[in-house]
């Protein structure tokens, strides 16, 4: 009764849009989403980034690891360049349907415990890779891993813009977001020098062993949504992360305090709710958008250092190409985070995604030399990886809280078919003797197509949405 209480006069608050500011006369409410707009970022919450940050690097070091340990183990284990594709293909195939499940059980379940839970998940698998014997092996050990790994992005980057203030909440998400592309970057160094001096099995170890570190201070340390917590009557998990964000505020609520957020918890299957209260053309945008980055995304990131080692160069020098692309990506999302606060997501991300169509067609160009090559695929990265930065952010503000990680999670889970299509389809036309440049112009049309829908996503986004301003309180 007290639970169903709760959850009432969150909804009677959404639908009168009352203030509900604590003060003389109205001491026994305190608005939740105001708490925390009008909050100055502190340790607690910087901490909560941290881990947040910690996470997703790790887990875009685990997401690309295949790519780079490609060059060495597809001539040590003799691998047609079809069946590569197909174990390439194996992880986004799992961090799609993880990603489907665990965002529509973050919402239910909160963030916290799936977040936590995933992270000790995919590190047992990934230190299980290492262990693999045979191309078969290492097909269905990726596929389970990356089941795992799709609960992460969705909820990493919905927990870090809830504990955000309005006014700094895109640029969070976006460095938050960015991190997957920083691990996937700094791993690529630093798998670079594990094949040279400890082979390629010790990719996976050193990948499996941190993020069980990482699990632990996230145990202790990692809060959970204040918002989840109101929505879903968790008031004694509210208080107790409340006194850690504001100890004042805590303070002062006494025990008949009621809580309550800008939202109403949504009633049926959160999917559904996508397509509700005209969210239908922009999911549908988002969804096209995601299916084509990320279709690039991941035939870059699995096929480019085996492609650059076929063209001539050095095993540790087609290693670095791949990490230049993952490095630019992670510079780049700064950059676009900056520039989406001035002009909007739509223009900043088009754009991107032009440069980037240009710069994939250009990787594939024959004579390219190495620092020549360096540059485009630089350009690349730009464009591709640091744009889905960009869209993770620009999802998370479309969406309200209770359909947040349900609604950055399927247009992630829709956008790893594209994942999954990508390095398959790239094994394919390698095992039907396509040159580079053919492979690379193909490649170019996704992006090329990432650039169109995004120009459409106009006419589905809010003008607040479209451009968030320093002190514009976005949809959370």
């Amino acid at each position: 009764m007290i639970l169903d209480n709760r959850r009432a006069h969150a909804r009677l608050y959404t639908e009168t849009h009352c203030m509900n500011t604590p003060g003389p006369g109205n001491s026994s409410e305190v608005n939740i989403s105001q708490v925390i707009d009008r909050s100055n970022l502190n340790a607690f919450q910087i901490m909560t980034f941290v881990l947040c940050s910690a996470c997703l690097m790790l887990d875009g070091f685990d997401a690309q690891a295949m790519g780079y340990v490609g060059p060495a183990l597809i001539p040590l284990w003799k691998i047609p360049s079809s069946t590569w594709g197909q174990i390439a293909s194996a992880t986004p195939l799992g961090v799609m349907f993880g990603s489907l499940l665990f965002s529509v059980l973050a919402d239910k379940i909160g963030r916290r415990r799936v977040l936590i839970g995933v992270t000790f998940y995919y590190a047992v698998l990934t230190l299980a890779t290492g262990m693999a014997n045979s191309p078969d092996q290492l097909f269905w050990i990726r596929l389970v891993a990356g089941f795992g790994l799709g609960g992460i992005m969705p909820n990493t980057v919905a927990l870090s813009g809830e504990y955000s203030p309005a006014r700094s909440r895109v640029t969070v998400m976006m460095v938050v977001a960015n991190s997957f592309s920083a691990g996937a970057a700094l791993g690529g160094f630093a798998a670079a020098w594990l094949i040279a001096h400890l082979g390629w099995r010790s990719v996976f170890f050193f990948g499996g062993t941190t993020p069980l570190v990482v699990a632990l201070a996230m145990l202790f340390l990692l809060p959970e949504s204040l918002q989840y917590c109101t929505l879903n009557g968790k008031t004694a998990d509210l208080r107790k992360w409340l006194r850690k964000l504001n100890p004042a505020q805590a303070a002062a609520a006494g025990e008949g305090t009621q809580f309550v957020v800008h939202e109403k918890k949504q009633k049926g299957v959160p999917w559904a709710h996508l397509f509700y209260n005209g969210r239908a053309t922009g999911t549908l945008f988002i969804w096209a958008i995601n299916f084509m980055n990320l279709l690039n995304l991941y035939f870059l990131s699995n096929w480019l250092p085996t492609v650059m080692r076929t063209a001539g160069f050095s095993t540790q020098v087609s290693v670095l190409i791949g990490a230049t692309l993952q490095l630019s990506g992670t510079i780049g999302a700064f950059a676009l985070g900056w520039a989406v606060h001035r002009i909007g997501f739509v223009p900043v991300l088009a754009t991107g995604f032009l440069v980037a169509s240009v710069n994939v067609m250009m990787i594939g160009h024959p004579g390219l030399t190495v620092w020549p090559m360096f540059l485009v695929v630089a350009l690349a990265g730009w464009g591709i990886v640091g744009g889905q930065a960009g869209v993770n952010a620009m999802s998370a503000t479309f969406y309200p809280t209770d359909l947040r990680a349900t609604g950055v999670g399927a247009g992630l889970g829709m956008g790893r078919m594209g994942a999954i299509i990508g390095p398959w389809v790239a094994g394919q036309l390698l095992s039907l003797h396509w040159t580079s440049e053919q492979l690379f112009m193909a490649a170019a049309v996704p992006a090329l197509l990432s650039a169109v829908f995004m120009l459409l996503m106009r006419f589905a986004i809010k003008p607040e949405q479209a451009r968030p301003a320093a002190d514009a309180v976005m949809a959370h």
